[in-house]
């Protein structure tokens, strides 16, 4: 992979359909900007309608022919993730790329519409409920993708199954390495079966690194404030290049399937899209098959692989 692979480096994408959840703002929406730019058809999957036609309005004022729609939806609420699914579902003919974007970071102790704790239920249960939903038109789409974003806390993260809830004691930031390493370990198991079922479909986790975007509000959906946007600048770097292992893990044609893309700098928190090994480490097979048993119950969601 090359050190300075950027946004120029995407390949032709022009028409194919792509989701991007959490688009409005941040890694979102710099990956919906750079792949509008090259003309693909890109849905803005937004809990907040109002921001979501706002960012497709920026976006065609930078890219006046591009083709950018705002959909509804609430992660957290699964019946938002079906009639999602169902619009989508009747409204295209194809889903080549369904980038799994959308988070929240440490927020207070609160549970989903649907009884889960906010993180583990919006950044992973959520996503799966999509995905497994989606999954039928991803399979008919030749050669499609599905994008997963991690994060680095979830490489010293562990999934506590006896306390998903947070119902036993909860710490904001040891629940959102969880979720966050669920994401990981549901993307590589996705491909897993994808590979097994021997479909063209591939699944890939990614991580931005230490990117300055909206989550430093901390769940809260304001605006980052001024002393966390000084901060988060001496460590972190601009959402564009946050989104680059997103792009590079949605487009990139040497993209196999199953590998994890991540910035190429120290710690891999700056820097250009490389594939990180760590997930070699990281990924349990025994482990991923229980919280995916466990994702298919609680919300209802089976995957179906033919």
């Amino acid at each position: 992979m090359s050190a300075v692979w950027t946004k120029d480096s995407i390949p032709n994408v022009s028409d194919q359909v792509v989701i991007i959840t959490g688009a409005n703002s941040g890694l979102g929406f710099e990956t919906a900007v750079a792949l509008a730019a090259r003309k693909a058809k890109v849905i803005l999957a937004v809990r907040n309608m109002e921001k979501g036609s706002e960012a497709a309005g920026k976006i065609k004022s930078i890219y006046p022919g591009a083709n950018v729609k705002p959909m509804q939806l609430d992660l957290g609420d699964l019946n938002s993730v079906r009639a999602f699914a169902f619009d989508f579902m009747n409204q295209y003919e194809s889903l080549s790329i369904l980038i799994n974007n959308a988070g929240i970071m440490i927020p207070p102790h609160r549970l989903t519409k649907d009884g889960f704790e906010s993180q583990f239920g919006g950044n992973h249960l959520g996503h799966f409920a999509l995905t497994g939903l989606l999954l039928p038109k991803l399979i008919s789409t030749p050669n499609s993708r599905v994008v997963t974003v991690s994060s680095i806390a979830a490489h010293n993260a562990a999934i506590n199954f006896d306390n998903l809830d947070g119902s036993k004691g909860y710490s904001a930031i040891k629940f959102y390495g969880q979720s966050k390493l669920a994401n990981l370990m549901y993307a590589k198991e996705l491909q897993n079966k994808l590979r097994s079922n021997h479909l063209d479909a591939t699944s890939v986790a990614c991580h931005p690194g230490i990117s300055n975007t909206n989550l430093f509000s901390f769940g809260s959906g304001k605006q980052t404030n001024k002393l966390m946007s000084i901060l988060a600048g001496f460590v972190s770097q601009p959402a564009h290049m946050g989104a680059l292992p997103t792009l590079y893990a949605a487009t990139e044609p040497t993209i196999k399937g199953g590998e994890y893309i991540a910035p190429d700098g120290r710690g891999g928190r700056k820097g250009y899209p490389k594939s990180d090994e760590i997930i070699n480490k990281l990924y349990d097979a025994d482990i991923s098959n229980r919280l995916w048993n466990i994702s298919e119950s609680l919300t209802g969601v089976s995957y179906k692989f033919n």
